[in-house]
């Protein structure tokens, strides 16, 4: 997460989005390379393995996020207890994962941003006219192409790789590109998503990751401390805890980091 990381990021983003900018053809000359004209469909949608493949990427991603999770339930469940993993972790992986596949895909960009995907355009016996991923104005009414949720779900494979020790971070970082470029690989061979639509998914990820780490890790004005999230989560989670103990007959008192 060093700042050649965020240069090569952002240079990416802006050679990508001028050239398929005006260039918009690019992706269905892409996009083509995965569809059968003869049988008009994409046919590797219809591949049990693939299928599987594309199952078993989201599970892998979800499963790095599972310690984070249930470290987190637990630590509300039992403020009394100190954390199981690192605090920082758990709001690094938890809030990066949450505003890269969530909040910016599923519920701002593809709910309002109509971009028909591949697999229903007109070049591609699809009812819906193509339209270049700068252009919001698209027919899809709801679940659009730009950008891909699940591209983004595998690229966010960066933030645990990005809390790897240090002898081991470019290879975690390798494996995490690779991970995010074949789950969107799939993607685009379902007629799924077009280049774009992957590509911007993998660079916003990275960003948010990218910032989330200054943030949480290295900036003084607003860096956290390990300390500082364990007892900020036993008073969030305090009340309700004394309240259940409680209804089970004992007094717990005030919280400990009052």
């Amino acid at each position: 997460m060093n700042r050649t990381g965020l240069f090569v990021a952002l240079s990416l983003a802006l050679v990508i989005g001028l050239l398929f900018g005006i260039h918009p053809e690019l992706d269905l000359k892409l996009a083509a390379l995965f569809y059968d004209a003869a049988a008009k469909s994409f046919p590797l949608k219809l591949n049990a393995l693939a299928a599987i493949a594309r199952d078993g990427a989201m599970w892998i991603a979800w499963g790095l996020a599972l310690p984070a999770i249930a470290a987190l339930v637990i630590k509300l469940a039992r403020p009394d207890k100190p954390l199981l993993i690192s605090g920082r972790a758990i709001i690094f992986l938890l809030v990066t994962l949450v505003l890269s596949a969530g909040v910016l895909t599923n519920l701002t960009f593809k709910s309002y941003w109509g971009r028909p995907r591949p697999v229903v355009v007109t070049e591609f016996n699809g009812p819906e006219p193509f339209v270049p991923w700068w252009d919001p104005r698209g027919s899809c009414g709801r679940n659009c192409s730009f950008f891909s949720g699940e591209g983004a779900t595998a690229f966010w494979t960066y933030a645990p790789a990005a809390l790897t020790p240090p002898a081991w971070r470019p290879l975690a970082f390798a494996a995490a590109t690779l991970f995010g470029v074949v789950t969107s690989g799939l993607r685009m061979a379902f007629g799924g998503h077009f280049f774009t639509d992957v590509a911007a998914a993998g660079l916003v990820t990275f960003l948010v990751i990218w910032l989330a780490y200054r943030l949480i890790y290295r900036w003084p004005s607003t860096r956290l401390s390990d300390e500082g999230i364990d007892a900020a989560l036993t008073r969030l989670a305090w009340p309700g805890y004394r309240l259940v103990q409680r209804w089970r007959g004992r007094e717990v008192g005030a919280s400990p980091t009052a």
